[in-house]
């Protein structure tokens, strides 16, 4: 081998190299990972959020975040945020969400990339998720957010419209992105640490006049002389000048002396406009005035005004602009004058013109701070063309009208906590009724004893049920929670997960409680909204004279098992697909009929009306044969402690009249006696016992015995 072959073979080894040592850089995984490389192709996912980006940066170790670039400049951060937060949803499970910030900390998108909430994949469908978390998208992260706020016109805040029957996992959602957002922004992005706040001294008051308010500084004064405007405009175009001439010589009295002079005053702060208005006028301003906002009065004494002649109250002036920290700060005209003479608690000069200008508390001014005030003088620079020159100064209060409160921290209350204090008086409510549903049943035997009193609260709260527990509070209990309790042992328990809802969890304490003592008959006979609807057309059918179909008692032992296979296949399944288990629970019809009111998929909806017509025909046909939830509690509830539903020694034998006519659930054995697995409890048996004219085992004691004659 020659010296060429030598070299040449040394260069193909060193291509081979630079090729090898290159490829990491332009190579992507298609498995659309993004947490280690430096890549130019670009995740679908972060495309949506970043349609601008042309390749994204390595993976933070420290911090679970990816930047995105537009070839060398940034244009912000991706991150999911279970990297950052653990909110469990209704589901039991948090809700991951892809999440983009730009570099100003304003959200540029979102990507749902997991979760389990079972109203949106079962119910209201994914899409009002996705509608409600795009409203965050080109807001910044310094807002303040607040969901279906009940007063839309508070000033400071961000109004979401909220997901109806959803408001738990919206809340979940709307802490999960707040929450990781600000962590990645106060990591990763300048200004968004947090600062002191200053606020303005409300107890600093001393009598002042108006010479020494301006010598304080209170009132700050800006003159401008028409030399020295004249001067100034001779730097810059002789058009200007022309302009500034001809708007002297137009205001050219004995009284005005400089082009500009104008002075400043923030009435909204005691000291300053206490003594310029007077108690009276001043408590008139901060009556219109919203929290957090101020009120800047500007006199004018110049040639040159701060207000055309043609300005219009309650409008911008287009002359006036104030800047703070690079940033316009809005102001407009408040005509605090419209219906009011200008009134004055002190001597001022005489002024051309006066307005109170309003400052918004969302426009980030801090009244604290150095802020800028410009004054525009529009010069024609040719017959076609129109510039503007700007006269400037700087102004700021003295420190002394502000203090800087104590940071106190404060703690952020857990979501449970929120909702609760929330729903206080539908929690209140409930509570009660569950108290006076308790007492009732400690009371069963008086009660049963006065038929008609019997059937009249029965059926008020049948009514109770249904309307306040089911459509109103949304308390219909599901064998999706008995998943989630079930997941929730075997994965680790967590209260919080379940308090989320507090109606569900009372109902389900409730209810856990009343299965040791009663049995399953007090929710399914009292609680279950679901229940009360197919009673109501059972009652229904009873007036309508519908003849009823009856199941006979072979056949209705076997379909009884039919609701226990479902519920081991429902819970079974749960273990191996969460997803698989919610799709299939949908033979409950509860999220159809009660969650969402019928308004669905109308297959759904066709399943949830058959049922109720079936009832017509065979009394509580889901209850009784199909339903999962109530064969759960049927397990727990087989034995109950209290079977206070009376029984005489003539019941089954003879008389089976209480069997065959008063029991339509068909939970009473040949033999006379309760099954308390399929009884409900609608305590007709024992108003039949109690009552001499409903109950005939006295007839069997006094009928005469008949002796067949033999031949």
């Amino acid at each position: 081998m020659n010296i060429v072959d030598v070299l040449r073979l040394h260069f193909y080894l060193l291509f081979l190299f630079l090729c090898i040592s290159l490829k990491p850089a332009f190579a992507f995984d298609e498995s659309n990972s993004f947490k280690n490389s430096e890549v130019t192709a670009i995740p679908a996912d972060i495309k949506e959020i970043f349609p601008s980006a042309t390749r994204i940066g390595q993976t933070d170790p420290n911090l679970a975040t990816t930047p995105v670039y537009q070839l060398s400049q940034l244009l912000g951060y991706v991150f999911e945020s279970d990297d950052f937060t653990n909110f469990i949803g209704f589901s039991g499970e948090t809700i991951n969400v892809l999440i983009g910030i730009d570099i100003n900390g304003v959200f540029a998108g979102f990507k749902v990339l997991n979760h389990h909430e079972p109203i949106f994949l079962h119910g209201l469908g994914e899409q009002s998720m996705f509608d409600f978390i795009d409203q965050y998208k080109g807001h910044s992260i310094k807002e303040r957010f607040i969901i279906n706020a009940k007063d839309t016109s508070t000033p400071g805040i961000t109004n979401f419209d909220g997901v109806t029957r959803a408001t738990v996992s919206v809340m979940v959602i709307n802490d999960t992105i707040i929450a990781s957002a600000l962590q990645v922004a106060r990591a990763k992005l300048e200004g968004f640490a947090a600062a002191t706040t200053v606020k303005i001294d409300t107890d600093f008051f001393e009598k002042l006049s108006f010479i020494q308010l301006i010598e304080q500084g209170h009132i700050s004064h800006w003159q401008v002389s028409k030399e020295q405007s004249l001067k100034l405009a001779s730097d810059v175009s002789n058009e200007l000048v022309n302009a500034i001439e001809e708007l002297a010589k137009d205001n050219d009295t004995v009284d005005i002396s400089d082009f500009i002079e104008l002075y400043f005053a923030f009435v909204n702060i005691p000291v300053i406009g206490k003594n310029l208005l007077g108690e009276e006028e001043y408590q008139r301003l901060l009556e219109s005035l919203k929290p957090g906002e101020h009120a800047l009065m500007i006199f004018n004494r110049g040639a040159y005004s701060y207000a055309s002649e043609d300005f219009i109250p309650q409008t911008v002036p287009a002359r006036l602009s104030v800047v703070q920290g690079e940033f316009p700060v809005d102001i407009r005209d408040i005509d605090f004058y419209s219906y009011y003479d200008p009134s004055f608690n002190i001597q001022i000069p005489d002024f051309e013109q006066q307005n109170i200008f309003r400052i918004k508390s969302q426009s980030g001014f801090e009244i604290s701070q150095a802020f800028e005030v410009s004054l525009a003088v529009n010069y024609s620079q040719s017959f076609l063309s129109t510039q503007q020159h700007q006269f400037t100064t700087n102004l700021v209060l003295p420190e002394k009208l502000f203090y800087t409160p104590k940071v106190v921290i404060v703690k952020k209350q857990p979501l449970w906590v929120r909702i609760w204090l929330s729903r206080t008086v539908e929690i209140a409510v409930l509570s009660l009724y569950l108290i006076i549903l308790s007492l009732l049943f400690l009371k069963q035997k008086q009660l049963a004893s006065h038929v008609n009193a019997t059937h009249r609260i029965r059926f008020t709260m049948l009514i109770f049920t249904i309307f306040y527990i089911g459509y109103y509070t949304q308390g219909q209990l599901s064998v999706v929670n008995i998943y989630t309790l079930l997941l929730s042992l075997v994965n680790g328990f967590r209260l919080e997960v379940f308090l989320l809802d507090p109606v569900i969890f009372i109902l389900w304490v409730f209810v856990f409680i009343s299965l040791f003592l009663f049995g399953r008959g007090l929710f399914c006979g009292w609680l279950c909204p679901f229940g009360a609807l197919q009673e109501m057309m059972g009652l229904l059918a009873k007036k309508l004279s519908i003849r009823q179909i009856k199941i006979s008692p072979k056949h209705h032992k076997y379909a009884q098992k039919i609701k226990y296979i479902i519920l081991f296949l429902l819970v079974g399944t749960s273990f191996y697909s969460l997803s698989l288990a919610e799709k299939l629970a949908e033979i409950e019809p509860f999220k159809t009929s009660i969650t969402l009111n019928f308004v669905r998929y109308w297959p759904f909806v066709l399943y949830s009306v058959l049922l109720l017509l079936l009832s017509l025909k065979i009394h509580k046909f889901y209850c009784r044969y199909l339903c999962p939830l109530g064969a759960g509690l049927a397990i727990i509830g087989r034995f109950p402690l209290l079977k206070w539903l009376r029984r005489r020694k003539e019941c089954g034998s003879p008389c089976q009249l209480c069997r065959n006519k008063k029991c339509d659930i068909d939970a009473i054995n040949q033999n006379g006696s309760i099954d308390y697995g399929e009884c409900i409890q609608c305590l007709e048996c024992l108003v039949t016992i109690e009552s001499p004219k409903l109950c005939v085992v006295h007839k069997y004691s006094t009928r005469p015995i008949k002796i067949k004659k033999v031949a």
